[in-house]
């Protein structure tokens, strides 16, 4: 059914990746890992709180959500605000240390991550192509190009409303985490503020 799910995308579609520097991930990567989140998601141990700067030569100040910090979304205080009250489970989060171009404590911002995974597509009312031709961790993977579309068995995700399952990296969101960020001000018909929202049934 349209409008009930959602692919989450991350970041801009269009335009140039923002101009904030992660100034001390060196210092909090766990060689020989080269990003710092760690294959099973959620964070590892911080030795000290990551610091990123806006350095505006390096691309426009961060939207709501841009995704590629090290494996990380960075999110700012409103969406991370809709986030926790929406769905508390299915993030986890860093307050990040955030300053500007004069070195001035920049407005809150965090890492975050979607850690709730639920096994809820509903494969037979969906039109998707499973590969199981490979040998995936799970045992198949979710085959989303090509004109997918694919909706999920409330009575399995509860109340959760943002999640992924184990077959695909995608991120899912339903209707009512898109009004929530519609509500607190964030562009939801549009990638303006870092966010674009795709519909699961027609993709």
């Amino acid at each position: 059914m349209l409008g009930e799910f959602f692919i989450l995308e991350a970041g801009a579609i269009n335009g140039p990746s923002c101009g904030v520097v992660f100034e001390n991930l060196g210092k909090l990567l766990s060689p020989p890992r080269l990003i710092l989140r760690p294959e099973g998601g959620g964070f590892p141990v911080l030795n000290e709180v990551p610091r990123l700067v806006y350095v505006p030569s390096k691309g426009p100040a961060p939207r709501d959500l841009e995704p590629g910090f090290s494996g990380y979304w960075l999110v700012s205080e409103r969406l991370h605000n809709v986030m926790a009250v929406v769905d508390p489970s299915a993030f986890a989060f860093a307050e990040v240390d955030y300053r500007l171009p004069d070195g001035s404590k920049g407005p809150r911002h965090f890492l975050c991550t979607v850690v709730q995974e639920i096994d809820a597509l509903d494969e037979e009312a969906s039109k998707l192509f499973i590969d199981t031709t490979e040998e995936f961790i799970n045992g198949k993977f979710y085959d989303l190009t090509g004109g997918a579309s694919v909706t999920f068995k409330r009575d399995v995700l509860g109340s959760a409303h943002v999640f992924k399952t184990p077959y695909t990296s995608t991120i899912f969101c339903d209707q009512a985490f898109k009004d929530a960020a519609a509500s607190a001000g964030i562009a939801t018909d549009s990638d303006a503020n870092g966010m674009w929202f795709i519909d699961a049934a027609d993709i």
